[in-house]
């Protein structure tokens, strides 16, 4: 990975930070994005101390917030010549129904539209730094739920879980119709990563976090497995030219019937599309 740039999402904690610092330890030069200052400038000290590798960049963004993904945008494109890697990681499960500044739904906002708008925004860099890699963290979740876009921000209804599904399968249909639309030389895929032990989900209230919490202890996998499949994804030559494919445990695998139905994938990405134009 000696001279590749790799921009990773989520990359203050669990899997996104294991990435991150694998994917420096590989050579690269690695921005990870954070959310809480404090927090992000103790993660890039030590991203920094273990890795080995000083040429680890932090810029800050709230990925919920559409303006705040413009802006990191436009810094990436501001600051650096090249991204030949965009690792999507960035997700979170939320049990109250809470509505962004954008008047979106929180779980849809942050899971599904910033990477959306994060990608298309960076298209023309990524273009440019071909061959280059996208790679966008989604779940088994997404298996047994369809996208619902009569209540998409929880209007009718809301519950957490399926809120959290249908951004995971968001995901994996932008993955797919994404594929349509970008060059040959750059390639899209998607993975899950494993049932991880993190603190995602714990600090939300209601039953979720504590349920999480004694589940995981039965259960889970570390950090260090769960994103084995991304940097798998990010890095190996055994996946050079490999697109459209959804991964788990750094082998493809097939996807839900309605990850795969077209004309879903086709409607998701024009409703998203009007989203972030907005």
């Amino acid at each position: 990975m000696n001279g590749k740039v790799c921009l990773v999402t989520g990359a203050t904690d669990g899997i996104g930070k294991v990435s991150a610092r694998v994917l420096a330890e590989l050579g690269a030069k690695v921005i990870i994005v954070g959310r809480n200052p404090e927090k992000s400038a103790i993660v890039l000290a030590e991203l920094r101390s273990i890795s080995g590798n000083e040429n680890i960049d932090l810029l800050m963004a709230d990925l919920a917030v559409m303006q705040e993904v413009r802006d990191l945008a436009e810094q990436v494109i501001s600051r650096y010549d090249r991204i030949d890697v965009l690792l999507n990681n960035a997700g979170g499960y939320f049990t109250k129904h809470e509505i962004t500044s954008d008047g979106l739904e929180m779980t849809f906002a942050l899971n599904h539209m910033s990477y959306f708008l994060l990608t298309n925004k960076l298209m023309e860099l990524l273009k440019y730094s071909a061959p280059a890699r996208i790679v966008n963290v989604s779940s088994d979740a997404h298996y047994g739920v369809d996208m619902e876009f009569e209540n998409l921000n929880g209007e009718q209804e809301y519950k957490a879980w399926k809120a959290y599904q249908k951004s995971k399968l968001a995901n994996v249909l932008f993955t797919y119709e994404l594929l349509k639309k970008v060059p040959g030389n750059i390639t899209v895929n998607c993975l899950h990563p494993g049932f991880v032990a993190t603190n995602f989900g714990h600090n939300n209230g209601g039953f979720f976090g504590p349920a999480l919490k004694i589940a995981q202890r039965i259960s889970a996998i570390d950090p260090e497995e769960g994103a084995k499949t991304s940097i798998f994804l990010c890095s190996a030559p055994e996946v050079k030219g490999v697109s459209g494919k959804y991964f788990y445990k750094c082998q493809p695998k097939t996807s839900s019937r309605e990850s795969r139905n077209e004309d879903t994938g086709n409607r998701l990405w024009q409703i998203t599309s009007d989203l972030a134009s907005t």
